[in-house]
């Protein structure tokens, strides 16, 4: 199973954050992040709850269903379909809380490759370490806009 967990502090407001990390059409202005697309609008509001998103990392597609949008301080998913890697995804969360004039920013991802030994034994972890440090990455730049 991998358990990836980045927190930052940046110092940005809570709503630009929550906006930012919403709207996965502009994913695709982050590093790594080859395009990004809504498939399926959400039920109340167009990334909302119920989007289903699709984002291209370069050989990696990932396609995410939002579960929980509670604007501006928790936007939850769960990755529905994956290529060329299967998923079995249990959390995927960005967690915001107002933090002194900045914005604490917690995002974990649980689950594990469903590829059976290999990915227990050995894909969880490579993917564990490479999702830590693309989130890590991604925050880092969510602070310098």
């Amino acid at each position: 199973m991998f358990d990836i967990f980045v927190e930052r502090v940046i110092d940005k407001d809570i709503n630009y954050l929550f906006d930012l990390f919403a709207n996965v059409e502009g994913y695709s202005s982050f590093r790594g992040v080859q395009s990004a697309e809504l498939l399926e609008p959400g039920e109340s509001e167009k990334y909302g709850l119920g989007a289903l998103r699709c984002i291209h990392l370069g050989a990696m597609k990932i396609e995410e269903r939002i579960t929980c949008f509670e604007k501006p301080y928790r936007l939850d998913y769960l990755i529905e379909n994956s290529s060329p890697l299967p998923f079995k995804h249990e959390l995927g969360s960005i967690r915001l809380q107002e933090d002194k004039g900045k914005t604490k920013v917690t995002w974990i991802s649980k689950g594990t490759i469903d590829i059976p030994i290999l990915g227990a034994l050995v894909l969880d972890r490579i993917f564990e370490r490479k999702g830590n440090q693309s989130f890590g990455s991604l925050l880092k730049q969510a602070s310098l806009r």
